[in-house]
């Protein structure tokens, strides 16, 4: 399959475009930063420089993509995922391109029950408020669109591999959640996706 990957050096992304290549699918990673993915080098791999903030060049990569993944990262500051995800849609809206897989974050919506205080008051209630607001923005563009979306909202991230052990759509009064889960899985997770049509224009949490 062929994928476009937004967001594609950062620490789920580039989850997704390694284990995108090692499943075999063509892979084009959208990044303002080419010399953070020389590591990457393989046959399946098309590395497009562009900006999220440009809209040209974020619909001329995304032309004959089969599927758009979106990691988009910008730390607590709270300015890109929202334009660059609208960008995206906008994109696919005239490209064509129908299949969009997205990461936010665990607390958004009817997920917001599971969090505990730390999470709910200290981390998105101050320290990554406005980063928790432009995921707020960024979901809400990908609700009003009529994409074939698959919004994945997981938990704060951990390092280590891909376990497939973590708990999937569970509704937002389940508590028993260590709020942690590893990048790899999220990517993994993020994969299937691709295949499963299960959470079709639906948001889904996913936490060890």
């Amino acid at each position: 399959m062929k994928l476009i990957i937004f967001g594609a050096t950062g620490s789920v992304g580039s989850q997704l475009v390694k284990q995108a290549l090692e499943q075999g699918h063509s892979v084009t990673a959208f990044t303002r930063s080419p010399e953070k993915l020389a590591t990457f080098a393989h046959n399946n791999l098309q590395i497009v420089k562009g900006d999220l903030q440009n809209a040209d060049d974020v619909e001329n990569a995304i032309r004959n993509q089969d599927a758009v993944l979106c990691a988009i990262g910008d730390g607590a500051s709270g300015k890109v995922r929202a334009t660059g995800t609208r960008h995206i849609l906008d994109a696919m809206q005239k490209t064509g391109s129908k299949r969009f897989i997205c990461q936010t974050t665990l607390g958004l919506g009817n997920s917001a029950g599971n969090l505990n205080f730390f999470w709910k008051y200290i981390m998105f209630g101050w320290l990554l408020k406005k980063a928790f607001q432009d995921h707020q923005i960024q979901e809400r563009y990908i609700f009003d669109s009529s994409l074939d979306y698959t919004v994945v909202r997981p938990s704060a991230f951990t390092n280590g591999s891909v376990t497939n052990t973590y708990k999937v759509d569970f509704d937002g009064k389940y508590k028993k959640l260590s709020l942690k889960i590893s990048r790899a899985d999220v990517a993994n997770f993020m994969l299937q996706q691709l295949q499963n049509r299960l959470y079709s224009r639906k948001a889904v949490s996913i936490s060890n």
